[in-house]
């Protein structure tokens, strides 16, 4: 319950932006909080509120499990690294684990760009998750 208290403003931001089949649960020492968000920018909101109550996430103490529907707005992008695979981590930032990675020239999914440097990105694979955006170049409609 002390982690609920701790992220109480986190969980109440997650409901009252219509988190979908939000489910919270504290397990040994971590609280989980897992869903679907409805769009990148509610994703992104969250990764906020989440920095305000433990800058740089260092406690280590939340698992945030909130991908985005499906269905929100997006557009595509395509990997331009150099040679090598773009990492997408959990969240937005180098200390945060990579979840996944995105070939070089592959096509994603932009579901938002959370800033400047960092963007929300889905993978061919369902694998969604932020990368530094420099190695991104939105595609053209045709």
């Amino acid at each position: 319950m002390v982690l609920q208290n701790k992220y109480n403003e986190l969980v109440t931001a997650a409901t009252n932006s219509a988190v979908a089949n939000l489910q919270v649960r504290e397990q040994e020492g971590i609280l989980y909080i897992d869903g679907e968000a409805p769009t990148g920018a509610v994703k992104d909101m969250l990764w906020s509120v989440y920095d305000k109550i433990d800058p740089n996430f260092l406690s280590g103490d939340l698992v945030m499990n909130i991908n985005v529907i499906a269905t929100a707005p997006v557009t595509k992008a395509k990997v331009t690294t150099e040679r090598s695979n773009l990492n997408i981590r959990k969240g937005p930032g180098t200390d945060q684990p990579i979840v996944g990675k995105a070939a070089h020239h592959e096509i994603v999914t932009v579901v938002s760009q959370t800033s400047e440097q960092w963007w929300l990105i889905r993978t061919v694979d369902n694998e969604e998750g932020y990368a530094y955006a420099q190695y991104l170049t939105p595609e053209l409609e045709s």
